[in-house]
């Protein structure tokens, strides 16, 4: 079959349901022994393979909403000087005590 530029292989399910990805499909997609995969199965049958990251569950809050929303504000205010340096602990401290933005 033509799938355009990608590469077409033939793959064979073992009885306990396992398949083998050949060295240079790995290469190409630059996956590596513990990687995970993701398997999604279209309405039409169609098998999809995308690589994903793990993320370690005690690391997972950085990657929510809430917390990437926050990263960009940080990112905007240091992008627009919106930031205060200061010399010792308890400078910043009064700072943040005082009514000043």
């Amino acid at each position: 079959m033509d799938y355009g530029d990608t590469m077409a292989i033939l793959l064979q399910i073992r009885s306990n349901g396992q398949i083998t990805l050949p060295a240079a499909v790995r290469r190409q997609a630059n996956l590596k022994e513990g990687d995970t995969l993701e398997l999604s199965v279209g309405k039409d049958g169609v098998l999809h393979l995308l690589p994903k990251l793990a993320i370690d569950r005690s690391q997972a809050y950085f990657w929510s909403d809430r917390w990437q929303d926050g990263e960009r504000e940080a990112q905007d205010d240091i992008e627009n000087g919106r930031v205060s340096r200061f010399d010792n602990i308890d400078d910043a401290l009064d700072f943040l005590d005082s009514d000043e933005e």
